[in-house]
């Protein structure tokens, strides 16, 4: 439950998602949430030693070139599927849809996921999974990947915006048990936006 706490604070701000336009105010204000987040010792990820000095997340400057506006096609007759994690966890989730969009000149596509049980939730029932990684991870970025939360969009686009990527909660601590990004969703190219890695 721990993993979800920050979608909890991004749909009460209502901020990020089916939002079709970029809006720098917007990832500012996440970046301000994520920091308050991990600054409260009640909600916060980072290991004693680590919040008793913390200040802020490093993040990539706010790049209008990382929101993109996505063809979504939507993917049925999905089969539920054990999510592989760092732990021995394995959450149900299902293939929800293709996101298909043009950066810097290039072709790519990401698959977007739901959570099973999660989705059972009338708060979450429009809740979708985005995971990926890019070729800044295990440099600039957590090795491990990023994550985005979206919801459900209700047209043939979907809006991402990569600078509301942030980090999953096993880049900051082992406790916890995180899903790996499916290889899928490995992108050939540097999306140097979001939340950067947090230890050098």
């Amino acid at each position: 439950m721990r993993t979800i706490l920050l979608f909890v604070f991004l749909v009460q701000l209502n901020f990020g998602f089916g939002q079709q336009k970029f809006d720098a105010s917007a990832v500012a204000k996440f970046q301000k949430v994520i920091n308050s987040e991990y600054a409260d010792v009640m909600t916060s990820p980072l290991s004693a030693e680590d919040l008793a000095v913390f200040k802020t997340l490093d993040f990539y400057p706010i790049n209008e070139k990382f929101f993109v506006t996505a063809k979504f096609v939507r993917t049925k007759n999905e089969k539920p599927f054990e999510m592989k994690t760092t732990g021995e966890r394995k959450p149900m989730y299902v293939k929800y849809g293709e996101a298909y969009f043009i950066l810097e000149g290039k072709d790519f596509k990401l698959n977007i996921y739901k959570n099973i049980e999660l989705s059972k939730k009338e708060e979450y029932k429009d809740y979708l999974f985005l995971p990926f990684s890019d070729l800044t991870c295990g440099n600039e970025s957590y090795i491990g990947g990023k994550y985005i939360d979206i919801k459900v969009p209700h047209c043939e686009t979907i809006a991402i915006d990569f600078n509301t990527s942030y980090n999953p909660y096993c880049a900051y601590s082992h406790k916890y048990s995180c899903p790996k990004v499916p290889l899928e969703n490995d992108l050939n190219i540097e999306i140097k936006a979001g939340v950067k890695k947090f230890h050098d």
